[in-house]
This record gives C-alpha cells, sequence and structure tokens, in this order.
C-alpha cells in the first residue's frame, strides 16, 4: 500500500525487475515473497497495470484461508474466466476441466493430467491476446490448486503466458517447493520509509514522527496505519513512554492492535457482517478473483469502509477487507458464540454446496447434532472421490465428534481411520483407533480394520491380523446384521487381502468358511476378491467377465475399490484394460489422497509394463514406488516392491543383483509367514537360474513353488511359472515330470482363466510334446493366440524353443523365421543372455549374426575351468569326478558357457576358447 496517486515510493529495483519480467520473450513465472504490509499487493497491482497497458489479458486470483481445504477451489478463481475457451479445446481435456468444476462425473485427473490440461487452454486463451495470472495471498490456495499451479508455472517457456505469485514469508506453502524463480521484497529503505510517510501525513510532530518511523521498521502498511493510531490516541511528542508493552510486539501483532481498536469501535451488526465475510473468504484488495461458488456478500458496511477496514472492488460494486490482516483481526477479536453465530448464517448460504455446507456447519456446532455428523459425512466421501483424504479424514473425525451414539462414533472414527491408513498416515490411524478406545469401550469392529491393517502393511503381521479380523467377522455376523455393512465389508476385504499374503491352504479354507456363512451379507466384488485372489487356477473360470462387469463404473468408485479390482485383473492377466485409468489417477492419490491406494497402483503399473516388455519403465516405476514405500514405513509394501525389482533384475540378466533382492525379501517374508512374498522370492530364484542357464537350481526353485504335474492350492506363483519349471526339467533330462505339469495345466483349464495362462499352456505342450504333429499344432495355437503380442518374453521363449525343434525335425531353412523373431524380441526387452541363446540358435542354422563382444559376459574361473576340461574331450561325467561336481551341475554351466562364446556346440569350445583376448583367458 505505498503507492501515492498511482505511483510506488522505494520500489524501484522491484519494478525495473517486473518491466523485464513483462516484456521478455516467452512465458515465465515468478514470486513475490516478503513479509505481512511489505507491500506486495501494491507491486502485483502495479504488474497487472502495466500488463493491462501492455494490451495484456489480465487473470487475478487471491488465497484466502476459509477455502484452503476446498480441493480446486483456487484453481477454479483463475479458470473461470477462461471457461469460454474450453469448449474450443479437444476431447481429452476438456473432459478433465467439465469433472474438475463439476460439470460431469469422473475421477479426478492426476496433478500432471490436469496440469497438462491447464497448459492447454492458457495457450488457447493466449493465441490472441498475451496473459497475465496474477496471484495474491499465494499462501492460502488449496494443496491441489498450488501442485498444479506449480506444474504449470514451471513449464510456461515459449508461451505467452506469465505467472505472478505474492507469498508472506512468514507462511509456508507449497509454492515454497515449486522451483519458480523468486523476487524478495524486502521492508524499505530509510529515506524511502521516510518519504513515503511524509506525504501520506504531513506535519507529523518530530519526536511522532521518529517513533512511527522505528515501530514501521520501513513496512509501508504499518507506516500508512500507525499515524492515525498514534493521532486518534492523543499521543503527545513524548508519546514514546505512552507505548510501554507495545514496542517489541512483532509488527502483525501491532498492526493487528490498530484494527482491532478501530473493530471494537464499530457498531455490533456492522462487527457481525465483516465477521460473516472473514469466515467465508471475503478477498481483501481490489482484484479478487472469483470464488469456487458464491461468498457471502457483505451489506451495509459502510461505516468499516469509513474508518479504513474495507475497500470497494470497482468491478463488482462489492465490499472487500483493506488487508489480509484486517480479516485475520476481524476473526480473532470475535468471540467463539460469535464465530458460531456467523457460521451457521454462512451454512445456510451455502446449503447447495456439500463441502462449504459441511465447513461452516462443523464449526457452527457444539453439541452432538446427528444430521450435522450425516453432512460432515457425505463432504468427507465427496473429497475422497475429489482426491482430498486429507480434508476427508478431518471431516469424518469431526462427524464422529458429533454423533450422537457410541455406536455411529466408533463407526465414524474407524471410516476416518480407514482412509487415514489408505492415505498413508498410519500414524494418525493409529491415534484415531486408540482415541476409540480411549472411550471405554472394547475393541470394536471399524478399530480392528485400521488395527489390523497396521499391523499387516506396516510390519507384515498375517497371524495376528488374520485371527482378529475373522473373530470381528464373526461378531457382526452373529450379531444379526442381514445385508451387506459398510465395516463388514471392510472386515471382509481385509481378511482377502491378510489371506493373499498369507497364501496357505488352512487360511484360506478358513476363510472360504466365514465368509460362505455370511451368505448374502458379503459384497458382490468381495467374492471376485475372493475367488482372484486365492486360487485362480481352480475359481479363476468367469473371474474376468466379472471383473469387466465390475469396471463399467469404474469412475464412481473410491481409489481403493479400484485397486482391488484391478489386483483381480491382474491375476487374470487382464490388467492392460484399466492401467490407462491407474495411470491417470495414481499421481492425484499419491500426492494427494489415499497414498496406500497410490502404492499399490504403482506396483501393478510396474507388473503390467514387465508383462508387455516395457522393462525400462517398469524398472523406473518400481523405484518410484520403493522410495514411496520405504518413506512411509509400508514394510510390506516396501518387500514387495524389492521382490518385482528383483523378478524384473532376473529377466534382465542382472541376476546377482536379483539374487540380492532374494535374499532381502526371502529374509523379511518368511519368518512372518508372508506365503506371497517367499513364493515371489522363489520366482526370482527360478527367473535368475534361467537366465543364467542354471537348469537345475531353476528346477529346485520351481518345485519350491508347485511340485511337477500339480498346481498347489493358493500358491499364486503356481501357475505363473509353469512355462519355468517345464523348460527346467526338460534340460535337467526330466522329460516325464515337463509333460506331466504341461498336461495339469490343459486339464486344470488354465488356456480358460487368462490370456497369458493359455499361452504358457500352449508353449509347454508343445515343448512336451512327443507327437511332431502335436507339437507344431500346439506352437501354432500359442503363435496365433489373440494375446500373443501382448506378453513379448513369453512368446520369445515359445518361438525360441519352436525354432530348436525345427531345425532338429526339419533343418536349418524351418527354424530361421521364429529363431530370428525370438533373438528380436530379447534384444528388444533388453535381456542379452536369452538374445545371445537365440543368436547361437541361429547361427546353428547357418544365419551369419555377428555376437557382439559387448554382449559376450566373462567366464568365471569355474566356467573358464569346465570349459577348457569340455574342449579338451572330456565328458560331463569325467569333468565332474575331476571338479567334485555332478554331471548336470556340469552340464548347467556349459550351457551358460555356449551363448557366453557365441557358439552352440562342444565342438566349436576350442577354437572359441582360442579367440578370447588373453586378460580373459588369465
Amino acid at each position: 500500500m505505498e503507492s501515492i496517486d498511482g505511483a510506488i515510493v522505494g520500489r524501484e529495483r522491484e519494478q525495473g525487475v517486473l518491466a523485464g519480467f513483462l516484456t521478455a520473450a516467452g512465458g515465465r513465472s515468478l514470486v513475490l515473497r516478503g513479509d505481512t504490509g511489505v507491500g506486495k499487493s501494491a507491486l502485483l497491482d502495479h504488474v497487472a497495470e502495466l500488463a493491462s497497458r501492455a494490451d495484456h489479458r489480465v487473470v487475478r486470483a487471491t488465497g484466502v484461508e476459509a477455502e484452503s481445504e476446498l480441493p480446486y477451489a483456487g484453481l477454479h478463481q483463475f479458470l473461470y474466466p477462461l471457461l469460454p475457451s474450453i469448449d474450443r479445446l479437444d476431447d481429452s481435456p476438456r473432459k478433465v476441466f467439465d469433472v474438475v468444476f463439476g460439470r460431469s462425473e469422473g475421477p479426478p485427473p492426476s496433478v500432471m493430467t490436469l496440469g497438462i490440461a491447464v497448459l492447454d487452454l492458457l495457450s488457447l486463451a493466449a493465441s490472441r491476446q498475451p496473459l497475465l495470472l496474477v496471484l495474491d495471498d499465494g499462501q492460502w490456495f488449496d494443496t491441489s490448486s498450488t501442485e498444479v499451479c506449480g506444474f504449470v508455472g514451471r513449464r510456461l517457456t515459449g508461451s505467452s503466458v506469465r505467472f505472478v505469485v505474492g507469498l508472506r514469508s512468514d507462511v509456508p506453502s507449497g509454492f515454497d517447493t515449486a522451483a519458480l524463480p523468486q523476487l524478495p521484497v524486502t521492508t524499505l529503505p530509510e529515506k524511502a520509509a521516510e518519504h513515503l510517510l511524509d506525504l501520506r501525513s504531513p506535519g507529523l510532530a518530530p519526536r511522532v514522527r521518529r517513533l512511527i518511523l522505528d515501530e514501521a521498521q520501513g513496512n509501508p502498511l504499518a507506516l500508512l496505519e500507525l499515524p492515525p493510531h498514534v493521532l486518534r490516541s492523543g499521543r503527545t511528542a513524548d508519546g514514546r513512554q505512552e507505548l510501554a508493552g507495545y514496542t517489541g510486539v512483532p509488527l502483525p501483532l501491532r498492526l493487528q492492535h490498530v484494527y482491532g481498536a478501530r473493530i471494537e469501535a464499530l457498531d455490533g451488526a456492522v462487527r457481525a457482517e465483516l465477521l460473516r465475510g472473514a469466515l467465508d473468504g471475503v478477498g481483501a484488495g481490489t482484484a479478487t478473483g472469483p470464488a469456487r461458488g458464491a461468498r457471502y456478500r457483505m451489506m451495509d458496511a459502510d461505516e468499516a469502509a469509513a474508518c479504513g477496514l474495507l475497500d470497494v472492488d470497482p468491478l463488482s460494486g462489492d465490499f472487500v477487507f483493506r488487508h489480509p490482516l484486517v480479516r485475520s483481526t476481524v476473526v480473532q477479536r470475535a468471540t467463539p458464540n460469535e464465530r458460531r453465530a456467523a457460521h451457521a448464517v454462512l451454512a445456510r448460504v451455502h446449503r447447495d454446496d456439500v463441502e462449504r455446507r459441511a465447513v461452516h456447519l462443523a464449526a457452527s456446532t457444539i453439541d452432538p447434532d446427528e444430521q450435522v455428523a450425516a453432512v460432515l459425512e457425505a463432504a468427507a466421501e465427496s473429497a475422497t472421490l475429489r482426491g482430498g483424504s486429507l480434508a476427508a479424514v478431518s471431516w469424518l473425525t469431526r462427524a464422529a465428534e458429533l454423533s450422537e451414539s457410541r455406536e455411529e462414533r466408533s463407526r465414524r472414527l474407524g471410516s476416518a481411520a480407514f482412509v487415514a491408513g489408505h492415505a498413508g498416515l498410519l500414524g494418525r490411524a493409529q491415534q484415531l483407533v486408540g482415541s476409540d478406545a480411549a472411550a471405554g469401550r472394547s475393541e470394536s469392529p471399524a478399530s480392528v480394520v485400521t488395527s489390523a491393517y497396521v499391523a499387516l502393511y506396516e510390519d507384515g503381521d498375517v497371524r495376528s491380523s488374520r485371527r482378529h479380523v475373522l473373530a470381528a467377522i464373526e461378531n457382526i455376523r452373529d450379531g444379526g446384521v442381514r445385508e451387506p455393512d459398510e465395516v463388514l465389508t471392510r472386515l471382509v476385504n481385509l481378511l482377502l487381502a491378510v489371506s493373499q499374503y498369507a497364501s496357505d491352504g488352512s487360511s484360506w479354507q478358513r476363510a472360504h468358511e466365514v465368509l460362505g456363512s455370511l451368505g448374502d451379507r458379503m459384497a458382490a466384488n468381495s467374492r471376485v476378491y475372493e475367488d482372484a485372489w486365492g486360487d485362480v487356477v481352480r475359481r479363476g473360470a468367469g473371474v474376468r467377465e466379472r471383473v469387466e462387469l465390475a469396471m463399467a463404473d469404474l469412475h464412481t468408485r473410491e481409489p481403493w475399490e479400484i485397486t482391488r479390482l484391478c489386483v483381480a485383473a491382474y491375476h487374470v492377466d487382464t490388467l492392460g484394460a484399466y492401467r490407462p485409468h491407474l495411470q491417470r489417477i495414481v499421481d492425484r492419490e499419491v500426492e494427494t489422497g489415499a497414498v496406500a491406494s497410490g502404492m499399490t497402483m504403482l506396483h501393478l503399473i510396474m507388473l503390467d509394463q514387465m508383462a508387455v516388455g516395457e522393462w525400462d519403465d517398469a524398472e523406473r516405476t518400481g523405484l518410484r514406488s520403493l522410495d514411496l514405500t520405504t518413506s512411509h514405513g509400508h514394510a510390506l509394501f516396501a518387500h514387495q516392491t524389492r521382490a518385482y525389482l528383483g523378478l524384473l533384475a532376473a529377466l534382465r540378466g542382472r541376476t546377482a543383483h536379483a539374487r540380492e533382492l532374494q535374499v532381502t525379501v526371502d529374509t523379511w517374508a518368511r519368518p512372518r509367514g508372508v506365503g506371497f512374498l517367499t513364493q515371489l522370492a522363489d520366482a526370482i530364484g527360478t527367473t535368475a537360474a534361467l537366465t543364467d542357464g542354471d537348469y537345475e537350481a531353476a528346477y529346485l526353485h520351481a518345485i519350491g513353488i508347485t511340485p511337477p504335474g500339480t498346481f498347489t492350492p493358493y500358491a499364486h506363483q503356481a501357475s505363473r511359472t509353469l512355462l519355468d519349471l517345464v523348460e527346467a526339467a526338460l534340460h535337467t533330462g526330466r522329460t516325464e515330470q515337463a509333460r506331466r505339469h504341461a498336461l495339469a495345466a490343459q486339464q486344470a483349464g488354465l488356456p480358460d482363466v487368462s490370456p497369458r495362462l493359455a499361452l504358457l499352456t500352449h508353449g509347454a505342450l508343445a515343448m512336451t510334446a512327443t507327437d511332431s504333429a502335436e507339437a507344431g499344432d500346439m506352437f501354432r495355437r500359442a503363435e496365433d493366440h489373440p494375446a500373443a503380442a501382448t506378453f513379448p518374453f513369453e512368446l520369445a521363449r515359445i518361438r525360441l524353443a519352436d525354432g530348436v525343434r525345427l531345425r532338429q525335425t526339419q533343418g536349418r531353412k524351418a527354424a530361421r523365421l521364429p529363431l530370428t523373431r525370438a533373438a528380436e524380441a530379447f534384444e528388444r526387452l533388453g535381456t542379452l543372455p536369452w538374445a545371445e541363446r537365440a543368436r547361437a540358435e541361429l547361427r546353428a542354422t547357418g544365419t551369419a549374426v555377428a555376437a557382439s563382444s559387448a554382449h559376450l559376459a566373462e567366464l568365471t574361473w569355474q566356467e573358464r575351468r569346465i570349459a577348457n576340461l569340455a574342449a579338451g574331450g572330456l565328458t560331463n561325467k569325467e569333468i565332474g569326478a575331476r571338479m567334485h561336481l555332478s554331471p548336470r551341475t556340469v552340464s548347467s554351466h556349459l550351457y551358460r558357457v555356449f551363448p557366453k562364446l557365441g557358439i552352440t556346440s562342444r565342438a566349436a569350445l576350442r577354437d572359441a576358447l582360442g579367440r578370447l583376448p588373453e586378460e580373459r583367458d588369465a
């Protein structure tokens, strides 16, 4: 407020920076940061005026505390004036805005998706006229809007859009970490402060003038507000002594004292009008943007304007607060009863806006009120669907406080804890559970949900979690519940999750017994989870269709329900159809919503990326997941991430790293009985051994998951490692076991369960067939399967086996096409050991294939010794006797040596070893 008749005093440097900011080529962002009253708003007004004169379109917004918890309230201010341009956008960004502005239903977009849509809109709006976005009091912007504005602000280069933000330096804000350029706005130098004071308050007595300068400390707002206060107080030239207890108080508090004296002098009706405006977030200054929904309109407040508390917005004619400090002082000076009365009025004003009404009702109510609690619960559900899980926890907690019965209080505390747990706030979830227990009740079913959830995901405690959840379900069942109940459904789904992680038959059998006794009281989707998460071999028929049906209304489902359905889709290998949706919402959940659900979403995205061969992306997703899960203390999810990273490393040939992760996962999971992870650890060992060509070790790992010829019930890796067991068995001379396992897959109906299992079953039957016609038919079935290309690694392995068979049965020429396709696929995937294996087989057909020396791995000392002995003519048995190894282990070592040397037979060993550089021969 240091401007005098349009001129700004003492801000030549800042004005120069702002002029350059406006005239420089290309879009850019700038943050003005300074103390309260230092003049940020005046500088924002200045740059807005400069932009208007330069034929820029200026769009303004102002952050207010009253809307800081309403998702996207701030962004709505910025984008509301640009709504006419939205209809000119393409379908994709237009649909994003339709959801954000409530014009259609759907899941709220991620920060990246919404940010890109905002950039598209700004670019379109600026195509006709350069655009300046001005945000004052950005520290009060809601979290969702701040994240989007930061994303956009970092990407304006090359556009005709400029974005300038004013921030208070004493209030933390999401803009603090937005990495936008900053312009510090400091207090005025002594000469400028004297000049401003003399212009606004001429003729002050020298001692009073000095007193004000000392007290203001160069703060422009203080220089403007303190003189009238001193003069109205009747201070004399010796007035310094009359400020006892005032000097040394922080300047914002001194200014609040100044404003407070004016507020107290107002008529009671005017004070009440100001309080309603302050609590509803009426803007400060004369350039506030439109609110999310209508704000309260202050009336009959001319008295407040006359004493310098209010201004009049020249565009709307409405009263606005002169400065944000006036607004906060109005609230602080009001009594609790006055604030509650004002909130009650505002709740009626916003009766059609569920979230704003809830904010005011919560603040206006003291005694338990079931109707208010229900409104808060509805607002929490709305916030959850909008990506505002943190706000939902607050509203559910307040709803519990206002509940009229102990049962409803407990239920709502349980819901708050449930949402907090999914938001990654395990400590907050435990605190909520503890507050329910502190009420003198035995552990409620709702609190069991949270305590078991925390025990499972924080420490992998499947045993006690299962016991407590089962008991709670039985208590509800025996209590006479006759239809699906929210708490019961949460308990059922948690029991299914615990059983999935335990992955043992006895746990699942007990779960089936209890869940079967619920009958129609069990939700339909929970039945889907029961069949998909447990034993997909025996219960997976028809799950694909049931998942597809449940996914039809995906946009109306809460994040944790989406993840559960997608887990079911993963078990029947149809996750790819839903991955785009997961990728659209995962950033939102990780940043502002259900963080734990976001962790599972990252797992699912990674698994699908692995399945379709996007291995670089999968590794990036896995590392992001590992960072997220470890930082939030979710030990179970962290080790699950390590398991997936280990499996990926094994596929890519980084087998040493894979085995390190295997040991880490197994060491943590096995003592806790987390069978889901111990099976993954065995799968890592199987895959790493296959990649290395150590088929004996691969076979031993594979039968640790399931014996040949059967699929261990409730072992989720049993069917997924079908081809691994068959291939390891064939390479170790166990042809009967391999054939038995392939036939078991066919007899179990695995091709009907999922497309991937169909591909694996056809491949296994082809590899183990003794009849050439049957083998050819099964290889063709695998090759021609509609989903074959969706699983490139499995298809390449089957083509490699087909090429080897064709070379042996029909000659070199017939084998070249499948072997070439296999080699190319392995190369694209980035699994060099498998690529070299395929190239070696291709060379055996007479095709000239250069083995890049960069791809040839070093021989270990043991491999080199075995290769030398084999090149010297010794048999595997003779080599084994000399090196104290079994003939089968010698065979496995030689199979690893062949692709490393780019050969396919023992006869080529001598020449290949002779071509090695001397240092490799050492």
